[in-house]
């Protein structure tokens, strides 16, 4: 890939991710973005596309998550609905430059994920690393733990800081090793649930040039 071409790829991510970002945060833009991406300007098709694969993402991490979660009772008059029967979504947007320190890469990844009280499920993808996920079987931690079993993980932590683990997800690598799937299925902890509001957690990827991380994303209420 050309030096130009590459800077074009990276400059319509950060548009996208601009873009997804905005429509997170501030729900009454929607439709203002709507419009924007409804437009024959340069990227909007890229923008529309990840849009969509952003709600696909969702829509597999919901249908998921509503197979094992039981019904919630019927509630009587003199109950309210609890919110433990309330489907919450987020998304997360990985780049290189939500890494601590920031990495130089033009991958990019991105999930959405479903909870219902305090199960939670991620569904997601990646592609462009720079080099395979990093084996944390033959480049382990130090001090080594078993639960850092694949290269991508969830934390707990503020943006600026790398914050300790707290899951790894379980990855499908496409054929080039530089792309693929994840998913996770958690039940969170009430520590890790208040994180989860308070936009402290995050998913982050390794990859064996970028052992330290080349994507991170912040979990944002969708």
């Amino acid at each position: 890939m050309s030096k130009r071409r590459k800077s074009f790829v990276n400059l319509m991510l950060g548009v996208v991710t601009c873009l997804l970002l905005v429509s997170i945060s501030s729900p009454s833009m929607s439709q203002g973005i709507a419009r924007w991406l409804s437009a024959p300007a340069p990227g909007s098709t890229l923008a529309t596309d990840m849009n969509r694969h952003l709600a696909a993402q969702l829509q597999q991490a919901e249908t998921v998550l509503l197979a094992q979660t039981e019904p919630a009772p019927a509630p009587t008059t003199d109950s309210a609905p609890t919110s433990g029967s309330t489907i919450v979504r987020y998304v997360a947007v990985m780049t290189g430059k939500e890494t601590v320190p920031s990495a130089s890469t033009f991958a990019f990844g991105s999930a959405g994920a479903a909870l219902i009280g305090n199960r939670f499920v991620i569904r997601g993808d990646f592609s462009g690393l720079s080099s395979p996920l990093r084996d944390f079987a033959t480049d382990p931690v130090n001090p080594p733990n078993p639960n850092v079993n694949s290269g991508i993980h969830v934390h707990k932590g503020e943006p600026s800081k790398n914050g300790p683990f707290q899951y790894a997800l379980t990855v499908e690598p496409g054929a080039d090793q530089l792309s693929g799937r994840f998913k996770g299925e958690y039940t969170l902890t009430e520590e890790q649930l208040q994180a989860l509001s308070n936009g402290t957690l995050y998913m982050d990827l390794h990859t064996k040039q970028n052992r330290t991380g080349e994507l991170r994303g912040i979990f944002k209420a969708y």
